[in-house]
């Protein structure tokens, strides 16, 4: 997180026109926050709050000595989501071992009755039939390895 950081202040471009921002640090930092929702996944716990609530605030306090609220915690996962992204995908995806799987499912925008309408997805989108008809939708593809792996 340290080393994001670093790349992102030294890249960046700030605009001088905005008012400034307080930037106060938080009890948690960035990378307990990325470190719970990856735990998160890895477990089985069905929803976020018990996860959190039932879980890392009664049982992981050796771990994560300041835990914030629940609210807290939701507010602060909005700006961990670019971290780890980029840590996701230089380090948590899988390696191709020669077998790969492909998978997709359809993300639906709108009604196909509203597709002329719609501007976000315009050429990206396109009008397809599924089980509960028409919709206006593109496809989310992932690929896995023989061990389950995401590799992209």
């Amino acid at each position: 997180m340290k080393a994001f950081e670093a790349v992102l202040t030294k890249h960046s471009i700030s605009d001088t026109s905005l008012p400034k921002r307080r930037n106060r640090k938080s009890k948690m930092s960035k990378s307990e926050v990325m470190t719970i929702m990856i735990i998160f996944h890895l477990k089985s716990y069905r929803n976020l709050k018990h996860f959190y609530l039932d879980y890392v605030c009664k049982h992981m306090t050796d771990f994560f000595r300041d835990c914030v609220s629940y609210n807290r915690f939701v507010e602060l996962q909005k700006s961990v989501i670019h971290p780890l992204a980029v840590y996701l995908k230089l380090f948590g995806l899988g390696k191709c071992s020669g077998i790969s799987f492909i998978d997709s499912t359809a993300v639906k925008v709108c009604h196909y009755k509203r597709e002329k309408q719609h501007k976000v997805f315009k050429g990206i989108a396109e009008k397809s039939y599924g089980t509960l008809g028409w919709f206006y939708e593109f496809k989310l593809h992932i690929v896995c390895n023989d061990k389950g792996q995401i590799i992209g």
